[in-house]
């Protein structure tokens, strides 16, 4: 790998010795890594564990994700194992919280993590500044399933004004990317030393904009997918300095082989590819002092004049336990919000651009309501209420394709939903003739033909 000559001298001065075992790790195919959807899945995979992941698994080659279906069903998620590392912070840190926030979201990875790591009676607030990724982030929330979830598309600094909203806030902060140079040798094109120095400083002004979101006493994860000094331990520095904050250890196990900071003053935690099975990546966790009273913040006065649409009662019975829910109608489409939470929405809709929240269940055309892919894949769903159709492997994929599918005789008409080994995959609505597809034409799996040797791992 032709490394930049400027990266290869500042790196040689914070690893010393180790750089040359570090430099023939970048040649090396970097490992393939899974998290399950407990959600979805109770099952154990016969593969390598991520140790520092209860749900994460390392697998032996990389198989055709584009090809399975699980993907899309959402059973599982594709990530960097060493970000894992996030379920270590959150579980030793991060106790009873009320809401929670991730600020740079997408593509799901950490967002999809949270929401399996935090507890049932919390809210995630997921959220992108870059509008095309905020979809894709609501994409992959719903394909997880879980109600207690909203997505907006804001700066830090919109978000930065809902004053103590928040118990915890995770920053996956935009980065030089140096831990990604295996993964993708593109980005060493991009890398010089003033995108370190704009790196940094954008990090700044991003945790100076987000601060006062942060409740007195809450908790701070930071991490970047980089090595360098400027953006990580120095960061750290003048967070812990400018905000008066403390810099918590989080226990580790030796033999995960996670590396301390690289100045040997702060407890932060560095993944580096010639220890660990994994990419660059660093995290440290903040805690805000608590010098000041908390501010319970309230929803700003609406503008909205709409007149309120009143809520197909068939829609309710689509649910499990959908007394637990709050229903509303916003331009045809019916979402359904857990109640314990409309007051944190209320605040957050008053702030923010919402893309999505909770579950969007249906939108209303006349006197039809066409079911959503949201309601498909939720953990919600009511099965019993629900007429369904199981195909095999090659319709599973046309229908993921977005093409119309013909289905059997005794296939009742209708909405039904498409299960593929009685996991849903999405609705058509079956005509007898045909069954016009209505799975998301921008979730379509885009590729034009089927490989001839699909590998898939499978799960029990």
């Amino acid at each position: 790998m032709n490394l930049p000559i400027t990266f290869v001298e500042r790196t040689k001065e914070i690893l010393c010795a180790e750089f040359p075992s570090f430099e023939a790790s970048l040649s090396e195919n970097p490992p393939i890594s899974i998290r399950l959807n407990k959600f979805k899945t109770t099952n154990q995979l016969p593969y390598e564990k991520v140790p520092w992941c209860e749900s994460g698994y390392y697998l032996a080659e990389r198989p055709s994700f584009t090809f399975d279906p699980h993907f899309h069903a959402g059973l599982y998620y594709v990530q960097e194992a060493s970000s894992m590392f996030l379920e270590q912070a959150v579980n030793q840190w991060i106790q009873n919280p009320q809401c929670v926030l991730d600020l740079c979201a997408a593509p799901g990875g950490k967002s999809t993590h949270l929401r399996s790591i935090l507890p049932d009676d919390c809210l995630l607030v997921s959220n992108e500044i870059i509008r095309s990724r905020s979809h894709i982030l609501a994409e992959n929330l719903m394909k997880w399933g879980h109600s207690s979830c909203i997505v907006t598309h804001n700066t830090a600094e919109e978000i930065g004004q809902m004053t103590h909203l928040f118990d915890a806030i995770i920053v996956d902060a935009p980065c030089s990317g140096e831990g990604m140079f295996r993964k993708d040798p593109a980005s060493m094109n991009e890398w010089s030393v003033q995108n370190i120095i704009n790196c940094a400083s954008r990090q700044q002004n991003i945790i100076d904009d987000i601060w006062n979101a942060l409740r007195p006493g809450g908790i701070l994860i930071y991490s970047t997918c980089t090595y360098n000094l400027d953006e990580n331990e120095q960061n750290i520095v003048h967070f812990a300095s400018k905000y008066e904050a403390e810099v918590l250890n989080i226990s580790t196990n030796k033999v995960w082989n996670i590396a301390s900071g690289l100045d040997g003053k702060l407890p932060v935690y560095r993944f580096l590819p010639h220890k660990i099975k994994g990419e660059g990546f660093f995290l440290a966790v903040l805690r805000k002092p608590e010098d000041e009273t908390v501010r319970h913040l309230k929803a700003k006065k609406s503008k909205s004049n709409k007149e309120a649409v009143k809520t197909p009662n068939i829609v309710k019975t689509w649910l499990m336990n959908s007394e637990n829910f709050e229903f509303d109608v916003e331009n045809n489409r019916i979402f359904a919000f857990p109640k314990d939470f409309v007051s944190q929405l209320s605040i957050i809709n008053s702030y923010c651009y919402i893309v999505h929240k909770g579950i969007l269940l249906g939108e209303i055309k006349g006197k039809d309501v066409i079911p959503h892919q949201s309601l498909a894949l939720s953990c919600n769903l009511n099965r019993e209420q629900t007429k369904s159709a199981e195909v095999d492997f090659d319709t599973a994929i046309s229908f993921l394709k977005c093409e119309a599918l013909l289905l059997g005789d005794d296939s009742p008409t209708g909405y039904l939903l498409i299960t593929y080994q009685n996991i849903p995959l999405g609705w058509v609505k079956n005509l007898g003739s045909r069954a016009n597809n209505l799975y998301p034409h921008e979730w379509r799996i885009r590729s034009s033909y089927l490989p001839e040797d699909i590998k898939t791992f499978w799960l029990k």
